[in-house]
């Protein structure tokens, strides 16, 4: 399969427009099954060839243009090859270079993006490069981008650990919510609050985090995390409750955490 990927990866290099295509996903970081996804990132300038996309890609397939998908994955297509899944997924390389730029001034964004419940976080660009698998590169744009964001940027640590107040705001919301017996709200409230706490307990070890798909298993490793942070968590979002009371309880365990999270990011490091 590796074979036929490869084959496929010189094969997409080869479409007008397409600059490089990168190994990403569980399979580039060695942490997958065997029924895991083959994901192939596909960066593009400029004018994308998309018909040629489709023809490679044979019939039957559906190959979404750049936006067809959203804002941020913008386009590509699901394969199966042999019985395997393999992902084309879009990237605009001027994007990402502008997005790798942002990140080395401490500027990132989120954006509404179907399939990421909590939000693109937009440092995902990068990460993408710095823990991908170049496949193909005629011009060698993807490996030096990919020497590039092996280091991660401090500046971009300090925003994403800055910004982890407002895992406490929306805490002070879900307790407004809670009061109401709102439980979709305060659901909401909370899971994105442990979702921004994990974003800087990630930057903190100076760490890129993709998506939301098995965070929280890692941020719980991770040594800024507090005591029992996974468990804690789980706990809380398992069964926030029902009635005003309940909820009132559960998110004033989240208070305390999120409290916790707070004063060990905010303490100065070495």
């Amino acid at each position: 399969m590796r074979m036929i990927i490869e084959d496929m990866a010189r094969d997409l290099a080869q479409v007008p427009g397409v600059v490089g295509v990168l190994l990403g996903g569980s399979r580039a970081r060695g942490e997958h099954r065997p029924e895991s996804d083959w994901d192939l990132g596909v960066y593009y300038r400029g004018e994308l060839d998309v018909a040629a996309l489709r023809a490679l890609a044979g019939p039957g397939v559906d190959v979404a243009a750049p936006g067809g998908w959203g804002p941020w994955v913008n386009g590509g297509a699901w394969l199966r090859v042999d019985g395997v899944a393999v992902d084309w997924i879009l990237r605009d390389l001027d994007r990402v270079e502008q997005v790798w730029a942002d990140c080395c001034e401490g500027r990132y964004e989120v954006g509404v993006q179907a399939g990421h419940p909590l939000g693109f976080w937009s440092p995902c660009y990068a990460g993408e490069v710095a823990l991908g698998q170049v496949l193909a590169d005629p011009g060698g744009e993807l490996t030096d981008l990919r020497r590039r964001t092996t280091r991660y940027p401090e500046q971009l640590r300090e925003a994403l650990t800055a910004g982890a107040w407002e895992a406490e705001f929306l805490a002070g919301a879900a307790a407004k919510g809670a009061a109401r017996a709102d439980i979709l709200y305060v659901s909401l409230c909370l899971s994105r609050a442990v979702g921004v706490l994990v974003q800087a307990l990630y930057a903190a070890d100076r760490r890129w985090c993709l998506n939301e798909k098995g965070a929280l298993a890692v941020a719980e490793t991770l040594p800024t995390a507090p005591p029992d942070f996974g468990a804690r968590v789980r706990s809380m979002l398992r069964c926030p409750g029902e009635t005003p009371e309940e909820l009132s309880t559960t998110v004033a365990r989240t208070q305390a955490l999120i409290r916790e999270a707070l004063t060990i990011l905010r303490t100065p490091t070495a």
